[in-house]
């Protein structure tokens, strides 16, 4: 299980948490199934723990066990999917948003640029919309747009041209076909940054990232009871600010209201007044977690 992914801050996950043996709960990142187990074993024979995730390879590490349901399905449908099994309402909800090792080195699905692969990027392999579909069907305007808002790439307009001058004489099939067609605008000092900022920006738009994380938060709202726990792990400042604002406002647009007293009014309280980073000894063993960053609420 370790190698499909490497959980991180698993030892604070758990402790933000704060399992009630009994309890129900939701990891709504299943993956390689680190935190899941770790759940399991906090449980007691009433605890029950549901895992989701779309993607068909998380089902190779489907754990045996009773208290255990796996729900293939992206977490943005939280909600319905618990009320299926007849569930209304959870003890506490895990997200670990980061791309799993797994699908980094996975060379056929074509998350890393450091291989050759057709462009796909796909979380769900069933979905439609591929990373080459993007590449090759997109205007220059809607490039320019998610390189900016997801990427956050400086001069956005720049790479746009450069593929849409490349496409025009080839389709952009493969990554380093892509690598090749914003050649001229990648700056040869922060070359890996750059192309990790446009590879983030193109899988955030193929799989909607953005959008399900929102629904997923809204969500949460309702399905968690009274002092109920919200753990999030993010990996990129779009994510952490969306859930940042959230845990403090209890609304998707981050907008605090206030009381006449001129108190915060939110559904939660936090639980982690900063966000949490791996200490010094997780990031020796796994450099992967050096951008996570953890954040707690709980439901009032």
């Amino acid at each position: 299980m370790t190698d499909y992914h490497i959980p991180v801050m698993l030892d604070k996950c758990m402790e933000l948490m704060d399992i009630d043996p009994n309890g129900v709960y939701v990891d709504l990142t299943f993956g390689g199934g680190g935190h899941s187990k770790k759940i399991l074993s906090l449980l007691g024979d009433k605890g029950r723990l549901f895992s989701f995730d779309q993607d068909k390879d998380a089902k190779n590490n489907i754990i045996d066990d009773p208290r255990f349901t796996f729900v293939e399905s992206n977490f943005r449908f939280l909600r319905g999917a618990l009320r299926l099994r007849g569930i209304t309402q959870v003890d506490g909800i895990l997200a670990d948003l980061g791309v799993s090792s797994h699908h980094f080195d996975t060379e056929e699905r074509g998350f890393s640029f450091r291989f050759d692969a057709p462009l796909d990027m796909r979380m769900n392999q069933r979905g439609g919309l591929t990373a080459a579909k993007l590449i090759n069907t997109y205007s220059n305007e809607q490039l320019t747009q998610i390189f900016r808002d997801w990427g956050e790439i400086s001069t956005p307009y720049k790479v746009a041209n450069c593929i849409e001058r490349f496409r025009s004489n080839e389709p952009i099939e493969t990554i380093f076909q892509l690598v090749e067609a914003v050649k001229p605008c990648t700056p040869k000092k922060d070359e890996n940054k750059f192309l990790s900022k446009l590879f983030q920006a193109i899988r955030i738009e193929v799989n909607r990232e953005m959008e399900a994380l929102k629904m997923a938060l809204d969500q949460s709202t309702k399905v968690l009871k009274t002092d109920g726990r919200l753990v999030v792990m993010s990996y990129h400042s779009l994510e952490d600010r969306l859930v940042k604002n959230f845990m403090r406002s209890g609304n998707i647009e981050g907008k605090i209201e206030k009381d006449f007293f001129g108190k915060v009014i939110s559904p939660y309280e936090l639980v982690t007044r900063k966000a949490l980073v791996a200490d010094e000894q997780e990031l020796i063993l796994n450099s992967r977690s050096r951008s996570a960053k953890l954040r707690a609420s709980k439901k009032v």
